[in-house]
């Protein structure tokens, strides 16, 4: 049984802890609330910008202050992180166009508590791990695709790519992907891998 962000707040409220949860497209009326809040009267309270992975990106982050009407318990302030990016080839010299994504985001913390700053370090750092492993499962391993969806046959196949990819972490390796295609063209060098950790 799974549970949803409501419940896991629940949960994280009555032992004390402090959240900031990111609002996505399967929650549309919150969404669209958190749309609709005055942001354009909003200054900015932390601006990024950097040069990776070939793009230039620029985020914005904007705090609002919630004192009632959201739809989602305990929610203390709302955020919006307006990202610009453009892919920029130094190889090249070629400049692409630059699309603009808008993010929402919540979180219990009143501002004394959590500067905008800091709230863009912590979703950034939430990012970095949605990247570094349920990327990697979702795109590298397929597990959406998996039609494996009895029992405890998913529980067991989610096991199974963390250790995979875990091992992989373990021996330095960055591309997980390319590496995979590497042990696949010899059956000895997983093994080989094994006996190394």
């Amino acid at each position: 049984m799974r549970c949803t962000q409501r419940e896991h707040v629940g949960d994280l409220v009555a032992r004390g802890a402090h959240w900031v949860l990111t609002v996505k497209g399967n929650q549309p009326r919150l969404r669209r609330q958190l749309a609709e809040l005055p942001w354009r009267q909003v200054t900015e309270g932390h601006r990024s910008a950097e040069t990776s992975h070939g793009r230039w990106e620029i985020r914005v982050l904007k705090t609002v202050t919630i004192a009632a009407g959201i739809a989602f318990p305990h929610a203390r302030q709302a955020i919006q992180i307006v990202c610009r990016t453009r892919p920029n080839s130094a190889r090249t010299g070629k400049k692409g166009r630059w699309r603009t994504e808008t993010v929402y985001a919540i979180t219990d913390l009143p501002p004394h508590q959590a500067r905008p700053e800091e709230l863009a370090a912590w979703i950034r750092g939430h990012w970095q791990i949605e990247n570094g492993l349920h990327w990697v499962r979702d795109v590298t391993y397929g597990e959406d695709l998996s039609t494996i969806r009895t029992g405890a046959g998913p529980q067991v196949m989610a096991t199974l790519r963390n250790l995979a990819i875990s091992v992989h972490r373990l021996t330095g390796t960055a591309n997980i992907a390319a590496t995979l295609r590497h042990h696949g063209r010899d059956p000895l060098r997983p093994l080989q891998l094994l006996r190394i950790i």
